[in-house]
């Protein structure tokens, strides 16, 4: 989950002040000042991501999101509007003009946002503010005494972090925008597992499990004893405090209703989230009709490998054969085992398909202790810090999930995917940093994929099973695009948001439950995979038409995650673009 912040620095907030003043006070403004204040303003919003690239004054807090911090967050964004309107984007050319581009869009559609206050609901299911500290957890490595102090000095922020939360969760209450009971339930059970954690087991203390070797022994100990006595004096009260409130005030204050259209402001608000996720105008009657469109013709493909695999029955006598059939079904290493298999023939697969690939390695790892709810199949590491990506699976579903589809979540998670695609961007050290962390959801999670698409090329899918479980985790996008719209928008049950994936995939039914809360809870997220995929599909037939034997595949795939992630119109300017270049040479 990635979600725009603003941080604090000792609990004060600190305006945004350009490094550029003196330029524009003259009148003088410039693409380049922008960026440069953008990226500044940026770091300042989001502490944990600027403490992974190494900034050690932003390892020692955590986001705010007060009413004040907003405040002022809206004040900086208006302020970068003027400046870009201000440019005429007729002058710029090359990476400036495409730096405006990217900017004007970033910008106006955080200050559409505004108008939502979204602050108020600072979670989703499995996710939110209170495992914001796990993550980080992950990247921090404590190379010296330094880096343990601030981890330490982090550990005694938090209870101000969760007091600003509640704070935005008790505005909730007062102005109809909460989630779902169900969704409340999750998070008061994820608060509970959190609170029953030995010191151990705690992605709170795991910094310091994982020290380097020259760290001396003896301050090592003194200081993990520090932090073990802040986790005990000051994190464990705040924990227990916010569970407190979920039990007490949130959870009977949850509303009634599943879909988000329901509360104030809520089918404007759908409409925003929708263009916000999927990076275009599509309106949520479009999607939906678009979903039903891709269910009907992936099932005609689900058909063809089931009759490949010499099956005689009904489509739903295969779901059934094959959701009970023993051959399909592993425990926990075994099906870890699975996955690091596909892993390293997909890495085998990779030169033939990328001209360029990233430095940084990845590997498949169970779901760390402390966010067994999260959704999350990748979590990225961070090349400045030393910690490599990490497709991740959870050890307990295992074995109510079908390794038919296991190559395709993994090349979804892992390479060419979410890994491939992350790391390029963390490694574009030449393009602003802005461009190296947007989290574009309908490019990123569309290359997600697009990935299990490209799988069928890599030769990846060894049996008609395994394209079966291709097939059905693509449905499975397409029916988000179905259940999402139905469920926010059209008063869709949660039962038949299920039966859509129950009578069309093969997903385990625990997994299903699971899908389908994450979408009530987070809605129009869901949307971006299967509308990303498929603009990334149409530019890349309309190339390879137009170019012939000038289409390079390898070229292609370097030009949609060469420049970051984008809004998916800004891609098919870049690709025509391209386009235009390969037919004149």
């Amino acid at each position: 989950m990635h979600k725009i912040l603003f941080a604090t620095i000792a609990g004060l907030l600190v305006p945004f002040q350009p490094a550029h003043a003196a330029s524009l006070a003259t009148g003088a403004d410039s693409i380049a000042a922008i960026v440069t204040d953008f990226d500044a303003f940026n770091r300042a919003q989001d502490p944990v991501r600027a403490a992974q690239r190494g900034d050690k004054e932003a390892a020692r807090i955590w986001p705010d999101n007060s009413p004040p911090a907003i405040a002022a967050r809206n004040a900086a964004y208006r302020d970068f509007q003027r400046r870009l309107r201000a440019i005429p984007a007729a002058d710029l050319a090359g990476d400036d003009e495409l730096n405006h581009a990217l900017l004007v869009d970033r910008v106006d559609l955080a200050l559409d946002g505004f108008a939502f206050d979204e602050e108020r609901m600072p979670f989703i299911s499995g996710d939110g503010f209170y495992t914001t500290a796990d993550y980080a957890a992950l990247n921090t490595p404590l190379d010296d005494e330094a880096a343990a102090d601030a981890w330490i000095a982090r550990l005694e922020a938090l209870p101000a972090y969760y007091a600003r939360e509640i704070e935005n969760m008790r505005r909730g209450i007062r102005t109809g925008m909460t989630q779902p009971s169900r969704t409340v339930e999750r998070a008061i059970a994820d608060v509970r597992g959190q609170l029953a954690q030995a010191d151990d087991k705690t992605p709170l203390l795991a910094p310091f499990r994982n020290v380097s070797q020259s760290f001396p022994a003896d301050r090592h100990a003194a200081l993990e004893a520090q932090a073990r006595n802040v986790l005990h004096t000051k994190v464990r009260p705040a924990q227990q405090s916010l569970l407190q409130f979920l039990e007490h005030d949130y959870l009977p204050a949850a509303r009634k209703d599943i879909g988000i259209g329901s509360v104030p402001q809520g089918q404007e608000y759908y409409a925003y989230l929708a263009r916000r996720h999927t990076s275009t105008a599509k309106t949520p009657t479009e999607i939906h009709a678009l979903g039903e469109s891709e269910v009907r013709r992936i099932r005609a493909r689900m058909d063809q490998a089931i009759a490949q695999t010499g099956f005689k029955g009904t489509f739903q006598e295969f779901l059934a054969s094959v959701r009970k059939d023993p051959r399909f079904y592993v425990g926990a290493a075994e099906y870890g085992e699975k996955c690091s298999e596909v892993a390293k023939r997909a890495d085998f697969a990779m030169p033939k398909y990328f001209g360029k690939l990233p430095r940084l390695s990845y590997g498949v790892l169970p779901m760390p202790a402390g966010l067994e709810s999260s959704a999350n199949g990748y979590l990225s590491g961070s090349p400045e810090q030393g910690v490599a990506g990490m497709v991740v699976y959870k050890p307990w579903m295992a074995e109510k999930m079908p390794t038919f589809g296991i190559a395709a979540w993994v090349l979804h998670e892992g390479v060419p995917g979410h890994h491939h695609q992350i790391s390029l961007s963390q490694e574009l050290t030449d393009l602003p940093e802005f461009r190296r962390a947007d989290d574009v959801t309908a490019h990123v999670e569309g290359w997600g994929l697009y990935s299990e698409y490209l799988g069928e090329e890599m030769g990846i899918y060894r049996d008609p099973y395994e394209q079966f479980g291709r097939l059905s985790l693509e449905i499975w996008r397409a029916c988000r695009l179905v259940v999402d719209t139905g469920m926010h928008v059209m008063g869709w049950s949660r039962d038949r948001a299920m039966a859509c994936l129950q009578e069309n995939s093969a997903l385990a039914p625990a997994e299903i439950e699971f899908e389908v809360d994450r979408y009530i809870a987070w809605p129009g997220q869901a949307l971006a995979y299967k509308i990303g995929e498929l603009k990334i599909i149409e530019l890349r037939q309309r190339a390879a038409k137009q170019l012939g034997t000038k289409f390079d595949l390898r070229e292609f795939h370097d030009l949609v995650l060469g420049a970051g992630p984008m809004p998916l119109d800004l891609l098919e300017a870049r690709v025509d673009r391209w386009i235009e270049a390969r037919t004149a040479r």
